[in-house]
């Protein structure tokens, strides 16, 4: 890859960016009010400019002021963004880290035996489709608790990805890989550690990439419905706030995020990926 080629994508990502920041200024301008001049347009101008959508220069200062205590603890309506934000990242990282305990072990089991791939091909199809939020009214009934229901909703909408592209990657390894495992009298569980497992490294890190995203997608939407701290609480409170800079925001700060996992789990790939 040439140097050209290197910096031609970052070129023209940057103008792009500035074409869509060129038409979000304009677009944000507040509008003049000429029906009525005198005492009434004078009143009526701050107002129309307060109630505009919100241009860059207001986003950015809604920046600068979130960015000024981010870590601050005062409450649920009055705590920092990045500590709003570091509470969703762990609730995360536990139902995935807990997904991931029960979708890589049973997706193996799967992937290697054919009757249990099909006897549990029925529950996963019927389970799998069912959108993760729907969970949450049992998970608040169950577990009685915002932040374990939140992680509740993160292990369902995260195991499927993973036990899916687990079990499909183990029963694609070849056969005859698996006949010279068994000839050499290898055992079940050093066959999946030994062979499958190094074999199946790219599907499994891409399923978890996928999941990955989803959770992340799901945790703000979560966090909405059940209040309390985390970036989606603190997107909502600031709806309730009308304040909707801040909302803009959490928003970019959220696509951030899960753009850095994403990387992550892309460059988790390229480092696992083998050449056949």
């Amino acid at each position: 890859m040439g140097p050209r080629t290197t910096w031609r994508p970052a070129a023209v990502s940057l103008a792009l960016a500035t074409i869509l920041l060129f038409f979000w200024y304009v677009a944000t301008l507040p509008a003049p009010i000429h029906a009525r001049p005198g005492a009434y347009a004078s009143l009526m101008a701050p107002r129309a400019e307060a109630s505009a959508f919100p241009g860059p220069g207001r986003v950015w200062r809604a920046a600068r002021h979130v960015f000024t205590h981010p870590f601050r603890d005062r409450g649920p309506n009055r705590s920092g963004i990045l500590l709003q934000l570091g509470l969703s990242l762990v609730r995360v990282l536990l139902g995935f880290v807990c997904a991931a305990a029960v979708a890589l072990p049973l997706g193996f089991v799967i992937g290697m035996s054919p009757l249990w791939r099909g006897a549990l091909a029925p529950f996963i199809q019927v389970l799998r489709p069912i959108s993760p939020l729907a969970w949450m009214p049992l998970a608040l009934y169950t577990v009685k608790g915002a932040d374990a229901s939140a992680v509740f909703v993160i292990f369902i909408c995260a195991l499927w990805p993973m036990l899916l592209a687990t079990s499909h990657a183990v029963s694609a390894v070849p056969s005859t890989w698996i006949e010279v495992a068994r000839s050499l009298e290898t055992g079940r569980l050093r066959l999946a550690l030994s062979v499958l497992l190094p074999a199946c490294a790219p599907a499994i890190v891409n399923g978890m990439r996928v999941s990955m995203g989803i959770a992340w997608l799901v945790i703000v939407a979560a966090e909405m419905l059940v209040g309390g701290r985390g970036i989606g609480a603190f997107v909502w409170n600031s709806w309730n706030d009308l304040s909707l800079s801040r909302v803009l925001v959490a928003i970019f700060l959220i696509g951030v995020v899960g753009m850095a996992l994403d990387a992550l789990f892309a460059h988790l790939a390229q480092r696992v990926s083998y050449e056949t």
